[in-house]
């Protein structure tokens, strides 16, 4: 229960009118966030009640107005049985029936992330693509970022990470939130240690209060690796890989539990944060520490204790009334073993909501990792995955630029559609557009692909194609078959 304490004149220190406090408050009662409100009437110090659920609006003339509020989470609404806006958005969008929806949201198999567009992430739902952007600390321009957040969007980015470590995070954050309306995912251990310049001076208060502030701006998710322990890390010196630990939000947690020759804070500290999470409904996304930075780095006791752990604190978090994603299975997976490592996590998980980064299949396609990633990336979604993390040409080089978020984009667009034609079969658009193009309708194409854009930019300004001029086979046909 939280109450909120709103003057004729200041809310938040800030002077506004009745009619502007009339708004909010009207506002707040179309979320369904407040369930009880009492008007203290300075004069005689007496208190009435206002039943806002009959339509009751209150006098704000020379009163204080206490709102008393509980907001449900999702997954709590759901376990209720009660079905949300969301929810009824998610099963429009989909074409699932929102009861379905209802009963996955209230297992975890179905999480529903974002207030302004709520994007539904799980089992029978298509799949999702996430952009990753954000700063270094050799390469700040945050004008830049959130033009990359609108270029991802516009191809169809369903998601945007904010994976920003250099000037102003907070700013570029804002503007990022501004520029796009999809639901925006952070890693706090980032923002944490890019303040404090290194992991050494942080203390655990230090990562909560990040924490804190980063869901109080109206992000829709963060990123916490806690399901890496000690134990895991002197495993993970033991072992033989070739690349080590290539996780950055995992490798800056691991350097602050070694510096400060402690437990994982996150874990430590995991039901505050949770109780953070649950106050703004903010989705928990749990980060792999221990994923292949190389195909020859296969699947090895670190990489099991950390998804088994990841697995245990999702359902945590579920009964906690926080929905949560996992991490796992991304990186770098020699081909022969995605399919059977994808359902091998999804088996652990309980069928929750598992989120892939690649996978890349192979190791020497540098410079077009955006195309080895979406053969991976394919498998993974055919296999079972729910949620794909976009990777671009630039991918182990540099920092994307414009074009190379979108060649990512696409790329994962194209992955996401094979596997979800492997998991629910040929899509109706492939039919659609196929008929467009034995009719040879250009523009019906154009429409249908999904990069109309590009394909018109190839395709000449005249009535057929190049590359058969006059020898058209379906020109033949139409002519000696009747079509």
């Amino acid at each position: 229960m939280k109450v909120a304490i709103i003057t004729p004149t200041t809310v938040d220190h800030t002077t506004i009118s009745q009619t502007a406090v009339l708004v909010i408050f009207m506002v707040t009662v179309h979320l369904g966030i407040f369930t009880h409100l009492k008007i203290l009437l300075p004069s005689k110090f007496c208190a009435r009640s206002c039943n806002i659920e009959a339509g009751e609006i209150p006098n704000f003339k020379r009163c204080h107005i206490v709102i008393k509020y509980d907001m449900k989470a999702q997954i709590e609404n759901a376990v209720q049985g009660t079905i949300t806006k969301e929810m009824r958005h998610v099963a429009l969008e989909e074409g699932v029936d929102v009861e379905i929806i209802r009963q996955r949201v209230a297992n975890g198999q179905i999480v529903i992330m974002g207030h302004r567009h709520p994007v539904g992430i799980g089992r029978g739902l298509r799949t999702k693509i996430n952009a990753n952007i954000g700063t270094s600390s050799v390469a700040v321009d945050s004008e830049l970022e959130a033009q990359k957040a609108a270029i991802a969007v516009k191809y169809g980015a369903d998601t945007i990470s904010d994976l920003s470590m250099g000037g102003d995070i907070v700013q570029i954050r804002r503007s990022i939130l501004q520029a796009v309306p999809v639901p925006l995912t952070t890693v706090p251990i980032y923002q944490t240690v890019a303040e404090h310049g290194s992991v050494c001076p942080i203390t655990q208060e230090d990562i909560i209060e990040t924490i804190r502030k980063q869901v109080k701006e109206g992000v829709s998710s963060v990123v916490i690796h806690a399901g890496l322990t000690l134990e895991m890390l002197s495993m993970l010196r033991e072992a033989q890989r070739v690349m080590g630990m290539v996780s950055k939000g995992g490798s800056l947690t691991s350097a602050w539990m070694i510096e400060h020759e402690s437990e994982n804070p996150f874990l430590e500290n995991f039901d505050e944060i949770l109780e953070i999470l649950r106050a703004r409904d903010t989705v928990l996304s749990l980060g792999n520490a221990m994923r292949s930075g190389c195909i020859h780095d296969t699947k090895d006791n670190p990489q099991l204790l950390e998804i088994r752990k990841n697995a245990v604190l999702a359902e945590q978090a579920n009964k906690a009334g926080v929905q949560a994603i996992i991490e796992g299975m991304g990186g770098h997976v020699w081909v022969g073993d995605i399919e059977k490592y994808v359902r091998y996590h999804k088996d652990i998980i309980d069928n929750r909501p598992l989120f892939v980064a690649g996978p890349l299949p192979i190791d020497v396609a540098v410079g077009y990792d955006h195309i080895a990633a979406c053969v991976g990336a394919s498998l993974a979604s055919g296999a079972g995955a729910d949620y794909l993390c976009a990777v671009t040409p630039s991918e182990h080089l540099a920092l994307p630029n414009l074009n190379q978020v979108k060649e990512g984009v696409i790329a994962f667009r194209i992955a996401a559609h094979i596997g979800d034609s492997i998991k629910y079969g040929p899509s109706d658009k492939d039919l659609e557009l196929a008929r467009m193009r034995r009719s040879r309708d250009w523009e019906g194409q154009f429409e249908l692909a999904l990069d109309g854009e590009r394909a018109r930019e190839i395709h000449p300004q005249t009535k057929g194609c190049t590359m058969c001029g006059e020898y058209c086979a379906l020109e033949f046909m139409d002519r000696y078959l009747g079509g």
